[in-house]
């Protein structure tokens, strides 16, 4: 029998803080986050796909009933790993418990890392602190210009961001640069992500273009997408999941530089795939909505994911398993623009699948557990399965 099982990450949509996320979320004493339900309170959203699959099953929404006969098993997942990063929340969803928070860099980057940055790049460096990467563009961007120096910058998260014009420095040398970065950011200093940031135009109107780029940590061994490749069979990822798990198990990969491509390429993926995994992560709910406090694209986003489900469900084999989850927070009401801790929301459907509350798990890997179990590959490290409960 042919399986194939469909895995789509709303990337920071998450639905309410947990419970040790007052360690983690600086503004957690002054609104702890939940960035499903605030963006619900603050802008109306029409969701009736997401609506009739159990999605406001999962919790309370304003003007937005759960239904009494759900089409999809509902519930939602906990994070036991330390973060709350994307890198930290997908290798979760894929088996992966992260124990050791990967590095912070909240005063920027020593000395020696920089040093050694620059002597392999040939480049000097600017900024090198904590910013939101359109605010540092557009402070830096005309030095960067002038002067070809790199704009490096980090966040709440474990990231090494590297900004560049493209006429300044073309891709592919950005891409190279990014690469030495990973070389060098190992041991102590091995964040999760160096992440290559390009942009275009003039001061003042500086943009930043879908070129970005990621450059992961090798996962650990044994996660959802080697698992599934060493059982021969295929593993296609949409959008950044390739560079999450720094290629580690991927088969096939499809673009997905925004959420409208990454929908295509969804699509593509299913007509290329009949059994295995399809793997997909859509960015712009952190990246353009989430990170800029966008409450209201951030709702527009939403819908125009559900105005797209019913053509991936109308697609969807006998066999198939469609999964819907996050990988972490990004509530665009919290007074900042950092990830946020949160608990994630997690629907599961198809033919064979029952419409059940499957509560709230206590780790996102009890997804990747089931995903190995429906598929009949090696289990994955952490998580309990809830196939059984499914079938």
């Amino acid at each position: 029998m042919k399986k194939r099982v469909l895995l789509i990450v709303l990337d920071s949509l998450g639905v309410g803080a947990l419970p040790d996320a007052a360690a983690y979320d600086v503004n957690y004493q002054q609104i702890p986050a939940n960035t499903l339900l605030h963006i619900a309170q603050k802008q109306k959203m029409h969701l009736p796909c997401l609506q009739g699959l159990g999605f406001c099953n999962i919790q309370p929404l304003p003007e937005l009933a759960s239904v009494d006969s759900p089409k999809a098993a509902w519930g939602k997942m906990a994070m036991v790993s330390h973060g709350k990063d994307t890198t930290t929340g997908h290798w979760e969803i894929a088996g992966l418990v992260t124990k050791h928070a990967m590095p912070l860099f909240p005063n920027g980057f020593p000395k020696e890392v920089i040093d050694a940055f620059c002597a392999a790049t040939g480049r000097g460096v600017l900024g090198n602190c904590v910013a939101s990467g359109v605010a540092i563009i557009n402070e830096l961007g005309k030095e960067h210009m002038k002067s070809g120096d790199l704009i490096v910058y980090t966040s709440a998260d474990s990231v090494f961001q590297i900004a560049a014009h493209e006429d300044i420095v073309p891709i592919e040398e950005l891409y190279v640069i990014c690469l030495k970065a990973r070389g060098i950011l190992t041991g102590k200093y091995g964040v999760g992500r160096v992440i290559a940031r390009p942009f275009i135009g003039l001061p003042g109107n500086f943009m930043r273009t879908e070129n970005r780029k990621d450059f992961s940590l090798s996962p650990p061994q044994g996660g959802l997408t080697q698992s599934v490749s060493e059982s021969g069979l295929d593993v296609i990822s949409v959008g950044k999941i390739s560079d999450i798990f720094a290629g580690v198990g991927i088969t096939k990969a499809f673009e997905g530089h925004n959420n409208e491509q990454s929908i295509a390429s969804t699509h593509k993926a299913m007509d290329f795939c009949r059994s295995g995994l399809i793997f997909a992560n859509l960015v712009d709910f952190d990246m353009l909505y989430g990170h800029r406090n966008d409450v209201a694209g951030y709702a527009r986003a939403i819908e125009a994911f559900d105005a797209a489900l019913p053509s991936i469900l109308d697609k969807l084999q006998p066999d198939d398993m469609f999964c819907v989850t996050a990988d972490h927070g990004n509530d665009p009401v919290v007074p900042d623009t950092d990830h946020t801790r949160e608990y994630v929301p997690l629907l599961i459907c198809g033919k064979k699948i029952k419409p059940v509350d499957l509560g709230i798990r206590k780790t996102f890997a009890d997804l990747g557990q089931t995903i190995a179990d429906y598929l009949e590959v090696k289990p994955v490290p952490y998580g309990m399965s809830m196939l059984k409960e499914l079938l």
